[in-house]
């Protein structure tokens, strides 16, 4: 009995193994699970470098000064400053009348060389008289030879002394007119010395008048840049207030400094309420256009300092491409290095994508097609 049930335990046993294999059999037979597809990471816009014509432009620092600056000052020492009729700021006109010194000393050392003038012309005309007389009577012999000597040189003194009498009087007239300081071109005044009441001595500056109002740029550019200028070259820097200023090359200068090996470049500038002598400015020179390849601003990615675009592959998984950028002109970014003109990147969406990201592209951007005219 004990042996029958043993030998039903261990067929039943059996019979559970056997069941057990069948199912793991199955199991392991069965196929496995596919894996999940692979999601991707954004939807963007991909472009096509694009190759366009961009201004070519070079920076530079400079001063505003003026382009000339005249020095008013006195002619005549030993006068007291009657009258100051200008400031700083004034415009003033050729021959304007800018300060007033007394006049009454002039006037009256005037009248007195007048008198003189006179007295010297009376005399002139006397000796010439005598003269004339002497003339006449040498034939006949009533006069001995040196005394008409005598007469004939009487004549020719009282001449030479009318002559300087007339010059004194003269020089007296210019020293009266003098005594009036007058502009010696239409202009700015710059700067004002002058102070009512004092006497001034000879050359002693009153004013400073920059001449026709007109101003200059001295970029100061490196001595390989200057030699890609030329008189005429177009320039534009910004004026104070934020407005754009237009002007040209008027001269290069024929020397660099030493030093430096920097030279300074001068630009005529036209009248400008924003622009104002001794402002430290920045512009830029206009040397035409050249092609260059490239692409939408926002295709650039700066990261750790450097510039980066993301290209597409063929199994739609992006490439962090590190490239090196130029100039820029309204939404478009110059690519020098890097990038291949058949590339494919994206454009839109690209500042949120890692390298080597999925990504699903919807449409590509638009070629532009104006060509930009002024570089931002």
């Amino acid at each position: 009995m004990t042996r029958h049930r043993l030998l039903l335990a261990a067929a039943v046993g059996a019979a559970l193994l056997a069941a057990a294999g069948i199912t793991l059999s199955v199991r392991a037979s069965s196929p496995a699970a596919e894996p999940q597809a692979a999601k991707p990471a954004l939807t963007v816009h991909i472009e096509q470098p694009q190759a366009l014509q961009l201004p070519m432009r070079m920076s530079a620092h400079g001063t505003v000064a003026a382009w000339q600056e005249a020095s008013i000052g006195t002619e005549v020492p030993g006068l007291r400053l009657a009258a100051v009729h200008v400031n700083v700021g004034d415009v003033v006109r050729r021959g304007q009348v800018l300060a007033s010194f007394t006049a009454d000393t002039t006037q009256a050392e005037l009248a007195q060389l007048k008198a003189s003038l006179a007295e010297a012309e009376a005399s002139a005309a006397d000796a010439a008289a005598n003269a004339q007389r002497a003339r006449t009577l040498d034939a006949s012999g009533a006069l001995s030879a040196q005394q008409v000597a005598q007469f004939l040189t009487a004549e020719q003194t009282a001449r030479a002394r009318l002559e300087a009498q007339r010059a004194a009087v003269q020089a007296q007239q210019l020293r009266l007119a003098k005594t009036q300081v007058i502009a010696p071109d239409d202009g700015v005044i710059s700067s004002r010395s002058a102070t009512v009441g004092a006497v001034m001595g000879s050359g002693q500056e009153l004013f400073r008048l920059i001449r026709g109002a007109r101003l200059e740029w001295r970029a100061e550019v490196t001595s390989a840049e200057m030699v890609r200028l030329r008189p005429g070259t177009p320039a534009r820097l910004s004026a104070a207030d934020g407005t754009l200023v237009e002007g040209r090359v008027r001269m290069v200068a024929p020397t660099v400094d030493a030093q430096t090996r920097s030279g300074v470049v001068y630009v005529d500038l036209p009248p400008s309420l924003g622009l104002k002598a001794g402002m430290f400015a920045k512009g830029d020179f206009d040397l035409g256009q050249s092609s260059a390849l490239t692409v939408a601003q926002q295709a650039v990615v700066v990261r750790d300092g450097f510039s980066y675009v993301f290209r597409i592959g063929p199994d739609q998984r992006v490439q962090q491409t590190r490239v090196s950028t130029g100039r820029r002109s309204a939404q478009r970014v110059e690519i020098t290095d890097g990038l291949r003109p058949d590339a494919l990147v994206v454009g839109r969406g690209a500042g949120f994508l890692n390298d080597g990201d999925l990504v699903k592209v919807v449409q590509e951007t638009a070629k532009p097609k104006v060509m930009p005219e002024s570089l931002t």
